[in-house]
């Protein structure tokens, strides 16, 4: 079978021909487009590129928010042999301007105003940057809007030329530079190919049930990795795809009622946090009854996760459940999702277990961006989903560990380099070709992965033990109340932990015992709320040997935010940030 390339999937999906394929999804309302004019449109934009003088290898910027543009721009530009650099919507202007230099792009096209502006700004600096379009809004004079340029006249050949031109394109042709988000220092860009995109989707599209018949869901942000090999694989299985924003998810998924979709487990986590919010507000008998629903919802589940069925008299009981709790849960994320899929971060088990319990089945993958970026995945057919393992690695790669734990992989998903940073490419391999994941794991016997902790986030304590942070800060984030946290100690002589609160949690605590209104600073001065983060930290302590214990703990008077420069745009703790931010505070911890 010849190797293929990612126009080569878009042309798979173009055989389901359907006037609703692609629909973005807004608080305002919808809008749909239909096989014919997102193609139509893809034609044009790659003719307008071309005369605006792209070429093969050039790199392109977009920078934009999920909506079916995004998806047009980047075929656009893959057609012509060109790089797509991709970047998060909420990058500072001062991080677009870096990667804009970095990357030496030469065309960008932003979503509206406010990103063209950063790309205004950008330009100032980096006067390669010569073609600057505009998806939405009024333009300045000298930006291009999206609207004349698919207006354009092109000739009956632009749709012709399109195919033309995707079958010059080959595997191992640069399609995209991704900048990582990083957690410490310069972000670095990952140069994938299209073999690189496309061998990953081949290799775990068999475990994943989604099907031409299906309506998948685009919620994360399309520049980041997860999502755009997400949305590939979409092309590739030929199925419906609905778009929103990260941040309006919430409001519009009952509507969308998506049949799967990928997240990171920060959307879980809310999604459990909300309805643990409105089960602790019911009366003493319908929390009974939703604990008894979830327990009988568990016992069939994890029959089904070994491969078994349950009995008459548990399947009476789970149709009961299911009828009075469970189905009205499902219903509120639209009641069709049949795959969920979560990476990113590690996912806590027992959130794992709970969406298991009302009937949503969470397949947990592992990857990097480096690695295009699927490692492994947990299959959706019984056997091969333990909960708390990121599944086997994918057929087509080589994995093994270091002799310190680290995971190590090879194979035909893992980048090439790092754009422009060949010192930072050479220590991202081993002696034999191995790429370093820089996470720590365990194979078990039958091949399943565990992921135990970040290599580089392992705290030495002063008395010379080894703790992974990541596992207890999981721990304390079942808390209703906890939004973040991060545990501190290396070189220390004992573990403490700064907590973010969950504010909106919080208030509708408070709200419920008469101290609505109260800012967040004033709430948390509250006994009995810092009550509420005492009991978290000492139920994670009873489970910790004793040199793993926090000793203290602070809760910082604020969320920990990507606006604020705490989170990544994927959502990671920035701890070098966190620990230089507080640090007089840190300090008082072990005073």
């Amino acid at each position: 079978m010849p190797e293929s390339t990612i126009l080569d999937f878009y042309r798979k999906e173009m055989e389901h021909d359907r006037a609703d394929q692609y629909t973005r999804f807004t608080v305002e309302g919808r809008t749909v487009w239909s096989t014919e004019k997102f193609f139509s449109a893809t034609a044009a934009l790659a003719a307008a590129l071309e005369e605006l003088g792209v070429r093969h290898g050039d790199r392109v910027v977009l920078i934009a928010n999920n909506r079916p543009e995004w998806h047009v721009a980047d075929l656009a530009i893959l057609d012509l042999g060109a790089v797509d650099v991709p970047f998060y919507p909420n990058l500072t202007p001062e991080q677009v301007a870096y990667q804009v230099e970095d990357s030496g792009a030469t065309v960008a096209i932003a979503e509206d105003g406010e990103q063209m502006e950063k790309l205004l700004h950008a330009r100032e600096r980096v006067p390669g940057l010569e073609h600057l379009i505009q998806i939405d809004g009024p333009a300045d004079d000298d930006v291009l809007t999206l609207e004349e340029l698919l207006g354009g006249p092109r000739g009956p050949g632009a749709e012709n030329r399109f195919w033309e031109r995707a079958r010059e394109v080959r595997p191992a042709d640069l399609a995209t530079i991704v900048y990582t988000s990083g957690t410490t220092g310069r972000p670095k860009g990952v140069m994938l190919s299209h073999r690189n995109f496309t061998s990953n989707v081949e290799a775990f599209i068999p475990r994943v049930p989604v099907t031409a018949e299906d309506l998948a869901l685009e919620l994360l942000p399309l520049c980041h990795v997860f999502e755009r090999t997400g949305g590939y694989a979409y092309m590739y299985a030929g199925c419906r795809r609905a778009y929103c924003a990260t941040a309006v998810v919430g409001e519009v998924i009952a509507e969308v009622a998506p049949t799967g979709f990928a997240s990171v487990p920060r959307l879980f986590e809310k999604i459990h946090a909300t309805i643990m919010s409105r089960v602790e507000g019911a009366p003493a008998t319908r929390r009974k009854l939703f604990a008894w629903a979830v327990d009988t919802g568990w016992k069939v589940a994890r029959l089904r996760l070994e491969g078994s069925n349950p009995g008459p008299l548990l399947g009476l009981q789970h149709g009961l459940a299911d009828r009075l709790v469970l189905s009205k849960i499902r219903a509120a994320l639209g009641g069709r999702v049949r795959f969920c899929i979560s990476g990113g971060a590690p996912l806590a088990g027992s959130l794992n277990r709970f969406f298991h319990s009302i009937g949503i089945s969470i397949q947990e993958a592992y990857g990097l961006t480096e690695t295009s970026p699927g490692i492994s995945i947990s299959g959706a057919a019984p056997g091969e989903n333990r909960l708390g393992a990121v599944g086997k690695a994918l057929h087509n790669l080589e994995v093994k560990l270091a002799p310190d734990g680290e995971l190590l992989v090879r194979g035909p998903s893992v980048f090439s380099g790092y754009w422009n940073n060949p010192e930072a490419t050479a220590e991202a391999f081993d002696e034999d070709g191995f790429f370093r994941t820089g996470d720590i794991a365990r194979i078990d016997e039958d091949g399943f992965i565990w992921i135990t902790d970040r290599k580089k986030d392992l705290i030495v304590t002063a008395g010379g033990k080894n703790i992974a942070p990541q596992p207890i800060e999981n721990e304390l984030k079942k808390s209703p109340w906890i939004d973040n946290a991060v545990l501190i100690g290396d070189r220390r002589p004992y573990v403490v932990a700064l907590l973010s609160p969950a504010a909106e949690e919080l208030q509708t605590w408070a709200a419920r015992r008469g101290m609505a209104g109260r800012e967040l600073a004033e709430l948390l001065a509250e006994p009995a709320v810092q009550g509420l983060f005492s009991e978290a930290v000492e139920r994670v302590n009873g489970s910790l040997a004793r040199f793993e214990q926090i000793k203290k703990f602070r809760v910082i008077p604020m969320p920990l935010s990507v606006e604020g420069g705490h989170l990544t745009p994927t959502l990671k703790v920035k701890r070098r940030v966190v620990e230089q931010e507080l640090a007089g505070l840190i300090e008082e911890l072990y005073q």
